[in-house]
């Protein structure tokens, strides 16, 4: 029985308290409270894939994604939904327990729909959870993606609301609640974090924390990023992030937010294998496997294993529960898809 209760009425003063303590007690309290939820020596394997890559419509000033930026980053149609699925087949073999999907869209087309929703059916008829990033949704897209059987929803709050507007004009903070909103309505699991080292102050990522914090329910994965600088971004030039304060970020979300994956994504390349090793101590308990996320790098899968192999870490495993009926059910859809394939457009020959 765990003692550490999950709260939802954070103070920005009470948030504020957690950074300020010294190093060795913060990790030392994130790391029992970590204990008390998690195994500690097992960590959560995702891969994520981008499945349409570029000219999105959102000006973020972080991401070469944007239309907004010129960052040599070629734009790509969505793709084929084999092509998906065979990566997501690789990502199986190598450890990962959840297949992500990302598109740069600001929110998914009437067009597009289809397509993505078979690739939710047919990823998830390989026994791995499910993810998607897809920008805003609409509680009728929601309510289609649960019902194709997406587990998770990815829409992060990037900072705090007072910062944002320093970050993004194109969506507003709300817009991104009320995409969480519609994801919780429709019966999904939540994943949103956000970013740090864009310019941001203590007070922005302690507001972040505990706008995260204070949902209804918190989410089921948060995503922490270190930005990764891109060339032709307005964050090229940004000031370093001390290493420091990026653990205890992962650490006051711990604390915070005990029954939560806490996830260390974007800017793992640029950390040594110490600082990795702090992370986990601090509570991080999730990674993204892979060569890529989205357009950025990322430590190659078998670096990941090594330092696994040192710290005596195992990846995560998800429980397989199929039952024959459930078995029979996927089959049948998978012989429905061959016979119907023929009736859907390639969304690969067509401009975005």
């Amino acid at each position: 029985m765990t003692a550490t209760t999950t709260r939802h009425d954070w103070t920005l003063q009470e948030a504020r308290g957690l950074f300020s303590l010294p190093f060795n007690d913060l990790l030392f309290r994130a790391q029992s409270v970590h204990r008390e939820y998690f195994d500690p020596n097992e960590v959560q394997v995702s891969t994520l894939l981008s499945i349409k890559t570029g000219a999105c419509p959102e000006d973020c000033k972080y991401c070469p994604q944007s239309g907004h930026y010129n960052t040599g980053l070629e734009k790509e149609k969505l793709l084929e939904i084999e092509k998906v699925v065979a990566e997501a087949r690789v990502a199986r073999e190598k450890g990962a327990s959840r297949f992500c999907m990302g598109a740069a869209w600001r929110s998914p087309s009437k067009k597009d729909m289809p397509y993505v929703l078979d690739m939710v059916r047919q990823v998830k008829s390989l026994g791995l959870e499910t993810c998607m990033t897809l920008g805003m949704l609409k509680e009728e897209e929601a309510r289609e993606l649960a019902e194709a059987g997406l587990d998770y929803y990815n829409h992060n709050l990037d900072t705090s609301e007072k910062f944002y507007n320093h970050i993004i004009t194109t969506r507003t903070y709300q817009d991104r609640l009320e995409t969480l909103d519609n994801v919780r309505k429709a019966g999904m699991k939540v994943c949103c974090g956000g970013i740090l080292g864009m310019g941001e102050d203590e007070d922005d990522r302690v507001g972040l924390l505990v706008q995260l914090a204070n949902l209804p329910q918190h989410p089921e994965s948060v995503p922490v990023n270190m930005l990764v600088k891109v060339k032709g971004t307005p964050l090229e030039d940004v000031e370093d992030l001390d290493p420091f304060d990026f653990i205890r970020m992962i650490a006051v979300a711990r604390l915070m937010m005990p029954a939560s994956h806490v996830r260390l994504s974007a800017g793992r390349e640029q950390m040594n294998e110490q600082m990795q090793a702090l992370c986990f101590m601090a509570g991080a308990n999730s990674i993204f496997y892979g060569e890529k996320l989205l357009t950025t790098s990322n430590p190659e899968a078998d670096a990941d294993m090594q330092l696994f192999r040192k710290l005596g870490i195992r990846p995560e495993q998800r429980e397989q529960c199929a039952t024959e009926e459930q078995e029979e059910e996927a089959l049948a859809e998978a012989v429905e898809y061959e016979a119907t394939r023929h009736l859907f457009y390639d969304a690969t020959r067509e401009s975005a």
